[in-house]
């Protein structure tokens, strides 16, 4: 028995039993993969898929066991390269980030470029995706760690930490009548066709469900993932922007005006999260840290060993700021 073939079949059962998908995941060829199958379950004595013609359709009982059983053997063997290359080489490697289109554009670039300063021998690859799409990669085991703002419940097998409060933003041409609306309320929001992300109103989300509540079914002009493409179409004159307002930049955008709704549209927070048996080496210690400062290795850590969200919060209440508790 070898690690390759139980990395195969883990993988084809992540890619819902696609061998194809599996071989081109993992840089191989489809017979290849069928073949080392087949050689592992001729040493085992059992077959693992149940099969239908050449196409698996299923695991047997015997998979399932299996494939537990070598999920942790691959995680155990992923600790032990990452554990010894802490050894040999703590300050070079690899950070895998997946974000959001936000956050990597405008909230990471400075913190990633103090931690390119401090380990300039350390290769970041930055993933940005919606978050279902992160919530896929975190399934995958992508990346080291996930920069989100959605609801923590898309992360039910992640360790989810707070790093800082965040909230929308209204974005509009300077000559825009909300401009010189006063009181800025939603209902005069919502006469003006939106641009904004295209996960905003999908039926679950809070700025979908602040304008539910009011009564209001406003007008979307045009959605998208990417906020510096919202910010475009804003000034093409598609409609009001609803996105992060940390997202505006005064020297760039000083064609828009950002207006402050205030309590009118939802506020949220940005997590980092990691999977609870991930190895974590101690630069990504650091960058952690350096991205949210009351989050300490030692908050990490006993984080880690609490898992639930309710006794997570009651330690970060300890040390995280107040705008977090």
């Amino acid at each position: 028995m070898k690690l390759q073939q139980l990395r195969y079949l883990v993988e084809i059962v992540r890619r819902d039993l696609n061998v194809s998908a599996a071989a081109a995941r993992l840089y191989t060829s489809q017979p290849g993969v069928s073949k080392q199958i087949r050689l592992l379950e001729q040493e085992l004595g059992v077959e693992l898929f149940q099969r239908r013609g050449k196409q698996f359709v299923a695991l047997t009982p015997a998979g399932r066991a299996v494939l537990a059983q070598a999920e942790q053997m691959l995680d155990r063997a992923d600790t032990i390269r990452r554990l010894t290359r802490d050894f040999a080489a703590p300050d070079q490697g690899e950070l895998g980030i997946a974000t959001t289109h936000t956050q990597a554009g405008f909230v990471l670039p400075p913190v990633l470029a103090e931690f390119h300063r401090r380990y300039p021998q350390v290769r970041i690859d930055l993933l940005q995706g919606t978050p279902l799409q992160l919530a896929d990669m975190a399934a995958q085991d992508d990346v080291d760690l996930l920069i989100t703002t959605d609801d923590p419940g898309l992360y039910p097998h992640l360790v989810l930490l707070p790093v800082a409060a965040w909230h929308y933003g209204v974005f509009c041409r300077p000559d825009h009548p909300l401009v010189t609306a006063r009181p800025l309320t939603l209902a005069a929001i919502a006469q003006h066709p939106l641009v904004t992300y295209s996960f905003a109103f999908d039926g679950h989300s809070a700025l979908e469900d602040c304008f539910t509540a009011a009564g209001l079914h406003p007008r979307l002009a045009l959605t998208a993932v990417d906020t510096s493409v919202l910010k475009r179409y804003v000034r093409e004159g598609f409609g009001v922007g609803l996105m992060a307002a940390a997202a505006y930049q005064a020297a760039a955008d000083s064609d828009l005006a950002l207006l402050d709704a205030g309590p009118l549209l939802p506020r949220g927070r940005v997590y980092v999260a990691f999977a609870p048996g991930r190895f974590l080496r101690g630069y990504v210690y650091d960058f952690i840290t350096q991205l949210a400062p009351h989050l300490t290795r030692e908050v990490v850590d006993e984080a880690r060993r609490l898992r639930q969200p309710q006794a997570i919060a009651a330690l970060i209440a300890t040390t995280a700021p107040a705008a977090l508790i």
